[in-house]
């Protein structure tokens, strides 16, 4: 059985690791290169009961635990680590407790912790671009097919999909799946998807060592007159991921098109400073943004292309991308050589739930 997988991100890594596990014959095509987009530019936030009371959790749960397995299976570092959460605020001009110190060390004045919560037993930290590039070269270890090019259209005969047009030819499968992130949307030219809206992550990352604790952060800011969330992940490898002023943007067509806004960019930095005095300017290497995907309802599409017999779909995780790709590879993979998932229940995932994006529109764009 041989299965193209369009898209070299998280997911297209995950569900080619799992396949290969199955024995099956597998190819990547992705445009650019592995983890080009928001999987090399996400936080890497993992957190296991998050998503409690939702249809979420039991894909939750479960990739949760294959993250913290996976280390033991798959060669590289990509900087697994149990870590603490706290939510809070940071203190406005006036405000009685703006001069008080704060109750995490690294952080200045007035930055105000509320609550822990999340534990080093129920949160974790990745480093996303290397988390990606380790399950695709542990993928590739095994026999994946790699191949650079751009994806242009299903094969097909009366009753199935039979591969892929990629750049003018053709690859030859008896599955498909499509993993492009916010540009599966382009799929809805080919098959019944229903839309992936992208939403534009602008973010930074300061080099500070080891100086920060495994803390992760979720506070409240307010900036230019607005309450704004701020969202802090220091990593294992001494880099600090800070993101806010998430917005609605055009999608480039192309992925290596996306660049951040440099107002946004500048904002996020002041607040960045007021955090603490170790986020100098000097120490910031990185400015960039990613594009999430996200479905009209917010749950993500996993599972069987209606009325498209061979095709499936993986994307659509919105922020829980790379907590939630390991099951979501698992679960596809099981789908495809076994006719279902085993661990978890796709049902709420099925892309059948929402109506299919009009062809029309998506070429009126």
């Amino acid at each position: 059985m041989r299965v193209v997988i369009c898209g070299g991100g998280v997911i297209g890594a995950c569900t080619a690791y799992f396949l290969r596990r199955h024995g099956v014959d597998v190819i990547v095509v992705e445009r650019t290169d592995v983890a080009a987009a928001a999987s090399g530019k996400a936080g890497g936030f993992l957190a296991r009961d998050w998503c409690a009371g939702s249809p979420l959790d039991a894909l939750a749960r479960r990739s949760f635990s294959l993250h913290a397995q996976l280390p033991g299976e798959i060669a590289g570092d990509w900087g697994f680590r149990p870590m603490t959460a706290y939510s809070g605020f940071v203190a406005a001009d006036g405000d009685p407790q703006r001069d008080a110190p704060s109750r995490l060390g690294w952080l200045a004045n007035g930055v105000v912790i509320a609550q822990r919560i999340g534990t080093i037993e129920t949160t974790a930290i990745v480093h996303p671009q290397k988390f990606t590039s380790a399950v695709m070269n542990a993928a590739l270890a095994q026999g994946t097919d790699f191949r650079r090019g751009r994806v242009t259209g299903i094969v097909r005969d009366e009753t199935r999909a039979r591969g892929v047009e990629v750049d003018g030819g053709v690859i030859e499968a008896d599955a498909v799946v499509i993993a492009m992130g916010p540009w599966s949307l382009l799929a809805a030219q080919w098959m019944r998807l229903p839309a992936v809206y992208g939403q534009r992550s602008p973010s930074i990352v300061y080099d500070i060592g080891s100086n920060v604790p495994a803390d992760a952060l979720f506070l409240d800011c307010e900036t230019d007159g607005s309450a704004v969330s701020i969202e802090v992940f220091p990593r294992a490898d001494g880099s600090t991921h800070i993101t806010a002023l998430s917005d609605i943007a055009p999608l480039p067509l192309d992925p290596a098109a996306v660049t951040p806004d440099l107002d946004a960019i500048a904002r996020l930095q002041t607040m960045s400073e007021r955090l603490s005095p170790l986020f100098r300017p000097e120490k910031l290497i990185v400015q960039q943004a990613c594009f999430r995907p996200v479905t009209e309802d917010g749950l993500p599409l996993i599972g069987r292309v209606p009325q498209s017999e061979g095709l499936y779909v993986a994307t659509a995780h919105n922020v829980w991308g790379i907590l939630n790709a390991p099951a979501t590879g698992e679960a596809i993979a099981q789908l495809i050589t076994e006719g279902a998932a085993r661990q978890v229940d796709l049902a709420p995932f099925d892309p059948a739930r929402l109506a299919p994006l009009d062809p029309s529109l998506l070429q009126a764009r």
